[in-house]
């Protein structure tokens, strides 16, 4: 499925322990949109029966079934630094992506 880094899941963790609402995962979809195609979805949510869950380093994390052969095989990773800050998503699915990170075509 997909893999989450320590750095990504440690961010993730004072995320959810700010969002003080009964959200217990990380949902991450693929929609369309963005300048490639398809865009990357990130938000908090529950459970649902349809889901791929899966949790790793103390984080659940959950794929709808339509978004997850987009999403097989991709590192979820968080970096901190003077030109980037942010989840960053590498796919070994995507054929193009656009410069921003955000979207990727296939």
């Amino acid at each position: 499925m997909i893999t989450l880094t320590e750095r990504a899941a440690a961010k993730l963790k004072v995320l959810l322990e700010r969002e003080r609402s009964p959200v217990t995962a990380l949902r991450l979809r693929v929609t369309a949109g963005g300048c490639s195609g398809l865009r990357y979805d990130l938000a908090f949510d529950e459970v649902r029966d349809a889901d791929h869950a899966l949790e790793q380093h103390g984080v659940a994390v959950v794929i709808d079934p339509k978004s997850a052969p987009h999403l097989a095989g991709c590192i979820l990773d968080y970096a901190e630094g003077l030109n980037e800050s942010g989840f960053q998503i590498e796919n070994p699915n995507a054929e193009t992506t656009c410069g921003c990170g955000e979207s990727f075509g296939v």
